[in-house]
């Protein structure tokens, strides 16, 4: 019995020495890592810019294979968020700034103490550079587990390095796993859609589109207005000598929607043409060489293209559908004149329940826009 007391006081005497200890212990941390990314530094700044990919290339993760995330409607740019859940702690971490293809500014809530990132973004002769500052403070619970893995700076600077690492693997493999072909001459249908127009940089298209989309979704999802095919966007000035680019984002519906004068939410009617299709399987960044390989075929095939019609690219396998970039489908018609049709081409069906929906003269609710780089959006009137 007396030797149980013993082994009991020892016990409690570790637990108020550790206690001592970990309480002597800074609070505060400050770490800065380094990595040179075998990428373009536009292609490594957009993956890190979307937290929607942070799971992937997150150390934290491997450490914690039941960790849960959670993201907000705005995953790109300022105001986008993500937050997770795991075993040892939780928090969220929101973009307070960024510079296209330069910076980004983060806040970071763990376990209810705040902390701060800055990641920016060079060129370099190995790819890009990318350095993660970060500063903060942490809690008491927070210490004792960094104190068991060398204390905050180590444990949080061995993260940010094994992060790194796993972000430069990711991005070659997603990067550049990817598949370009030229269908041929195929016959495209048409039909209603409904259409927001910008005017931007031809390197601004991607980020706005990625940032319209989401916000189209939510609208016909409020309203009630059933897709019909999957989301495109059609082109109708591509300056390249002017890196100008005006086109419009699209949702393919069943009946035309009605919009006052002068909004930039309005409808249209695709009619059916005959084109020259590209099916690109792979991230965004290899569109430049599936428009040019469509432009060879043409010219190859003495075709002759219709400047009549608008060129499209129509997203049939997109992020909000699939997180990895290798997996993402792409296609491309670009209109031409007389020629011998290969194949009959229709807008990808989507496996939903069609709701036809009611023509409105104006929407229940008003959709949120994203800000493109050179204006603001308008919303419905």
């Amino acid at each position: 019995m007396r030797i149980l007391k013993y082994i009991l006081l020892l016990a409690l005497l570790a637990v108020i020495g550790l206690s001592v200890y970990v309480a002597t212990q800074k609070s505060e941390f400050e770490v800065e890592k380094s990595k040179f990314i075998k990428a373009q530094k536009s292609v490594v700044f957009s993956y890190v810019n979307d937290y929607r990919n942070w799971e992937d290339f997150g150390a934290w993760k491997d450490e914690d294979p039941k960790m849960v995330f959670t993201y907000a409607d705005t995953t790109i740019g300022k105001g986008a968020s993500y937050s997770w859940k795991g075993n040892s702690c939780e928090g969220k971490t929101t973009t307070i700034f960024e510079k296209e293809n330069d910076s980004i500014a983060q806040k970071t809530i763990i376990s209810g103490n705040e902390g701060s990132a800055y990641l920016t973004f060079k060129d370099s002769a190995n790819g890009t550079k990318i350095t993660w500052h970060s500063k903060g403070k942490l809690g008491f619970m927070d210490k004792v587990y960094a104190t068991f893995k060398g204390g905050a700076t180590k444990m949080i600077g061995d993260t940010y390095e094994k992060t790194l690492a796993k972000l430069d693997k990711v991005i070659s493999y997603e990067m550049n796993t990817y598949d370009i072909k030229v269908n041929g001459v195929v016959q495209k249908t048409g039909g209603y859609y409904f259409q927001q127009k910008v005017t931007c940089k031809i390197s601004e298209a991607p980020k706005n589109i990625s940032l319209i989309l989401p916000n189209m979704l939510r609208f016909f999802k409020d309203n009630n207005i059933a897709l019909t095919g999957s989301p495109f966007v059609l082109y109708t000035i591509y300056d390249v000598a002017n890196n100008k680019t005006t086109f419009s984002v699209c949702l393919p519906m069943a009946e035309e929607i009605y919009t006052s004068e002068g909004s930039d939410y309005t409808s249209g009617n695709l009619q059916p043409f005959q084109a020259v299709k590209t099916t690109l399987k792979g991230d965004y960044s290899h569109s430049k060489e599936a428009w040019n390989k469509t432009f060879d075929y043409i010219k190859k095939n003495n075709l002759a293209e219709n400047q009549n019609r608008n060129y499209i690219e129509v997203y049939s396998v997109a992020a909000a559908q699939v997180k990895s970039p290798s997996k993402w489908v792409t296609e491309i018609y670009i209109p031409v004149g007389q020629s011998i049709v290969t194949e009959t081409e229709v807008l990808p069906e989507i496996p939903t329940e069609v709701v036809k929906p009611k023509p409105v003269t104006k929407p229940v609710v008003k959709p949120a826009t994203a800000k493109p780089a050179e204006r603001e959006a308008q919303v419905i009137e």
